[in-house]
C-alpha cells in the first residue's frame, strides 16, 4: 500500500480531536503521558506530542492513545522530520481512535494477535496497522507464515505393491 500523506483540513482535524476528548481516549493518553514523566507539546493537526515513553511496552518506537503520541526519546528525530512517516502513521491510528473510540484497544489487540497467528508478526496483517501505512510507522510487510502442506498418508499395502505378474517394472 503507497504512503499517503494526511493532511486534514483545519475543520476536520478539530472534530478529531473533539471526538477523542469525548470519547475520553485523549484524556487516557494525557494521563498515561503525564504518569511516564513525558515532555508534552504541541504538535501538527491537533496532536499532541509526549516525547521520553519509558516502559518497554508496546515494543514500538511511538504508539497513539487518542490525539496523544507517545515515544521514545530515541525516535524524536523520526517524530520531529519533515513531513515525518512515523507521525503521519501514528496520525492515522489517532483516526482510528476516534471512529472506534472505547472499542479501539480491544479491537486493536484482536488484530495484532490474529496477524501474530497468521503473519507472525502483530503488524503484516493487522488491518489497523495496514490502514495507517505499514512502512510508515517502520513495519516491513511480511507475506505470511509459510503453510504447511499436509501430509499425505500412504499405507504400506500401497507402497509396497509389486506391480502384476507379466509386466515389467
Amino acid at each position: 500500500m503507497p504512503s499517503v500523506p494526511i493532511v486534514l483540513r483545519p475543520r476536520a482535524a478539530s472534530i478529531r480531536r473533539w471526538i477523542n476528548l469525548l470519547n475520553l481516549s485523549t484524556p487516557a493518553g494525557m494521563l498515561l503521558a503525564r504518569a511516564t514523566g513525558c515532555s508534552i507539546t504541541p504538535g501538527p493537526q491537533k496532536i499532541t506530542l509526549a516525547e521520553g515513553y519509558p516502559l518497554p511496552f508496546p515494543r514500538a518506537a511511538a504508539f497513539t492513545v487518542g490525539n496523544v503520541v507517545l515515544y521514545r526519546s530515541s525516535s524524536a528525530r523520526r517524530i520531529h522530520a519533515p513531513d515525518s512517516p512515523l507521525l503521519r502513521h501514528e496520525t492515522r491510528h489517532s483516526t482510528q481512535y476516534a471512529l472506534l473510540g472505547p472499542l479501539f484497544l480491544p479491537a486493536y489487540s484482536a488484530a495484532a494477535a490474529l496477524s501474530r497467528v497468521i503473519a507472525g508478526d502483530p503488524a503484516s496483517a493487522n488491518p489497523f496497522e495496514r490502514l495507517a501505512g505499514l512502512r510508515d510507522g517502520g513495519y516491513r510487510p511480511h507475506p505470511g507464515r509459510p503453510r504447511r502442506r499436509p501430509r499425505v498418508r500412504v499405507s504400506p499395502a500401497v507402497r509396497h505393491r509389486r506391480p502384476p505378474r507379466g509386466t515389467t517394472p
